[in-house]
């Protein structure tokens, strides 16, 4: 699809010929505008890769690729494990709980016996933020964040991007409505800084618990009320409430949250009439989204899956097929 007002410089027709200027990618903050649509239009280059019968390109053919997540998600490291092999590399997935890491093993120990193995990229999931970065900087080989702690996804912001784009044909100009946990969200983050980058109005919604202190410099405007903020609203992206990082003893029930911050027929209403909705999964179905929205025809949450393979094969060709890639 065309880079229609988007004021890109890159296109598909440009894609992968530039070398991509980082070793790694350790989140959205580290990339300008340029190196952002340069990403998203090399993922927009693999699709037809993905849907053709033969999936298999020698693009990394003798590359290692070790997948090391701290945390479980299922959905991200199939996609990134899907998108090394689709390019031809040959990788490992890392079980944190059965490793050493267990019995006392620190993550700069850990860092030291993986880069010993000679990989040549290493994508990391950690709970705590910049826990990535610290890894980065204990091994010689490329270093990809697929989340750490509440910090960034820079890969989850890309597809998202990419699947914008795809439906509405541009990015610049949209209303981007991010609703629910954004205190505790990576996805969050990640999406406002690269969103921002490219001329999309951003807009926040949720409660004042789950706000977090000067959220006012990243998004265009905050709502604590989810019916103001979604009117107009050309995107609507749901975000999953993190029991885990605490989010539930924020408020005063799932039941109460779900009333005023879960997306139903009669909420989504007020955005734009050919809104899209959005989630980065996995769902709480009944929490932040109603499941007939959820598997409606607006939905593109499929579609982000499909859209995660694309921008995770064009991120690990940018860091590992360019031959004269410079170091970040």
């Amino acid at each position: 699809m065309a880079n229609a007002s988007t004021g890109d410089t890159a296109t598909a027709g440009t894609a992968g010929k530039r070398p991509f200027p980082h070793r790694d990618l350790l989140g959205v903050s580290q990339l300008n505008q340029h190196e952002i649509l340069d990403l998203i239009d090399r993922a927009e280059a693999m699709i037809p890769i993905s849907r053709q019968p033969r999936k298999i390109l020698p693009t990394l053919s003798g590359k290692t690729q070790i997948n090391l997540f701290f945390e479980p998600s299922t959905r991200t490291q199939s996609s990134f494990e899907i998108a090394g092999k689709r390019l031809g590399a040959q990788v490992t997935n890392m079980s944190v709980k059965t490793s050493s890491v267990t019995k006392g093993e620190t993550l700069i120990d850990t860092a030291a016996t993986l880069n010993a193995m000679q990989p040549d990229v290493i994508i990391v999931r950690h709970p705590a933020s910049g826990a990535v970065e610290l890894l980065s900087q204990k091994v010689g080989c490329a270093v990809i964040n697929a989340g750490d702690g509440s910090h960034e996804h820079p890969t989850q912001a890309l597809l998202d991007a990419l699947t914008i784009r795809q439906r509405k044909g541009r990015l610049a100009g949209l209303t981007v409505a991010i609703c629910g946990d954004i205190a505790n969200s990576r996805v969050a983050r990640s999406n406002l800084l690269l969103l921002g980058a490219l001329q999309v109005r951003t807009r926040v919604i949720a409660p004042k618990t789950l706000l977090p202190k000067g959220i006012e410099a990243l998004a265009t405007e905050v709502f604590t009320d989810m019916r103001k903020g979604l009117e107009g609203a050309d995107v609507v992206m749901m975000l999953r409430l993190q029991h885990e990082r605490a989010a539930g003893r924020l408020i005063p029930s799932v039941r109460e949250y779900y009333r005023f911050y879960g997306l139903d027929a009669e909420k989504l209403a007020l955005a734009r009439p050919d809104a899209i909705v959005m989630h980065p999964g996995p769902m709480n179905r009944g929490v932040e989204i109603d499941p007939a929205i959820a598997d409606g025809p607006r939905s593109v949450i499929n579609e982000q899956v499909e859209m995660g393979v694309a921008v995770r094969m064009a991120v690990l060709d940018a860091l590992l097929a360019d031959p004269s890639q410079v170091s970040a």
